[in-house]
């Protein structure tokens, strides 16, 4: 289901609780989302939807990967970059780091440990932070 953007920098600005298997349909509605905003964004978070649970969806290329629970464990090489995004106006400049690791589960509920480096991975660094309640 296509779901509203949301814009409402106090609900955005809270935590995000830990996504559970009963969360999958939120992933289905990310894809939902992205594509039907697909001209204008790479990458959300659960929480631009209205779901406070830690999910996001990347654009990866010709594949959109959905990731429950993703944690960033190692990072490197920090550049300053600016970035924009559908819930606020404007951008913003912000520190993010060329090289990371992803811990995440997919819609199996299967544990994944992936590196990703440049765009790929300041989108996910982008998402992760709306999931922390950062807005960039």
């Amino acid at each position: 289901m296509i779901r509203p953007i949301v814009k409402d920098i106090l609900f955005l600005g809270r935590k995000s609780e830990p996504a559970t298997i009963q969360d999958l349909p939120v992933g289905q509605d990310l894809q939902d989302t992205l594509q039907a905003n697909r001209d204008r964004c790479v990458g959300m978070a659960a929480n631009m939807i209205g779901v406070k649970k830690k999910i996001i969806i990347v654009n990866i290329g010709l594949i959109n990967v959905v990731m429950y629970n993703p944690v960033i464990v190692r990072r490197d090489t920090p550049y300053e970059t600016e970035e924009g995004c559908l819930s606020l106006s404007g951008v913003r400049k912000t520190i993010r780091f060329q090289n990371i690791e992803v811990e995440y589960l997919d819609a199996g509920w299967k544990k994944h440990r992936q590196k990703y480096s440049g765009w790929t991975a300041q989108i996910i660094q982008h998402e992760i932070d709306h999931l922390s309640g950062i807005l960039i």
